[in-house]
């Protein structure tokens, strides 16, 4: 079955549509889930995950050093928790997390900023001077973090395939349009999406596997899934760190083949 991420802006109503479309279709809808899978697979505090993601912080530049590691986890985190389909996310990142497999029908909700800050005055009691920074402030950050983390900029509607401006329908017409376009065929699995779905898994996984070792955290390396054969390539000076790649891999569920396609440095590079 189909799989729904919803991003949306602070306050646009996103939620209340992922909510609506899940129950309409009998669909999970989630959103914390990830970041508690991606902890609980990993290791990794949950509170790490939201503070990448969301949070201002004096330590930005201590995260930067980080960010490859929450990526690669959380994308691995969404893949587990996507297997067999049926769910709407409304976290953060669902498209990039997910990209290339036919079945995912990606939506945006927006409004304008008037209509979120006339939601936060409500919601929050503030007058319009703080409720307009508090927005301001909000988006700034979440743009900034996703920005560093995928090099996207998740207001780009071309990475969407519906984009609804809440300020002109309500959740229940929103959820409605999300749920009939989901049932198009365009976003049925077929052989063709499952493949790619398995393959996303399965890279993702050796990824995780990979950075969240010891002895491998700090290789950065090109890994390709297609039916089960692993492809590794890259520029590797150790053998015996090579080999304890493909031991990992290797054991990672979905690999049934490895290959490599590694080479050393340059010369110039190992004796400077």
């Amino acid at each position: 079955m189909s799989i729904i991420t919803i991003a949306h802006g602070a306050y646009s109503g996103g939620i209340a549509v992922a909510e609506a479309v899940a129950k309409t279709l009998g669909y999970k809808s989630i959103d914390r889930e990830v970041l508690i899978e991606a902890s609980q697979r990993y290791g990794i505090p949950e509170a790490k995950y939201v503070e990448v993601l969301e949070a201002e912080s004096h330590w930005w530049e201590r995260w930067r050093e980080s960010l490859r590691l929450y990526r690669i986890t959380l994308q691995a985190a969404m893949c587990e928790v996507a297997q067999g389909g049926q769910l709407v996310y409304h976290g953060r990142a669902g498209q990039q997390l997910l990209p290339g497999v036919g079945h995912v029908l990606r939506v945006l909700i927006v409004a304008p900023l008037d209509y979120r800050i006339a939601v936060v005055r409500n919601q929050k009691g503030m007058d319009e001077a703080n409720a307009r920074q508090f927005v301001h402030e909000l988006d700034r950050v979440r743009g900034r973090r996703f920005r560093a983390l995928f090099n996207d900029d998740w207001q780009d509607p071309m990475g969407y395939d519906l984009v609804l401006n809440s300020a002109r329908v309500n959740s229940d017409t929103a959820a409605a349009i999300v749920v009939d376009l989901s049932r198009r065929a365009e976003f049925q699995p077929s052989p063709a999406s499952n493949a790619a779905f398995a393959d996303l898994t399965t890279t993702a996984r050796v990824q995780a596997a990979l950075i969240t070792s010891q002895k491998t955290r700090n290789v950065v390396l090109n890994v390709r899934s297609e039916a089960g054969q692993l492809t590794i390539s890259g520029i590797l000076a150790d053998p015996e760190l090579e080999k304890e790649v493909v031991r990992i891999a290797k054991t990672v569920p979905g690999v049934s083949e490895v290959v490599t396609d590694i080479e050393p440095p340059p010369m110039e590079y190992m004796h400077p």
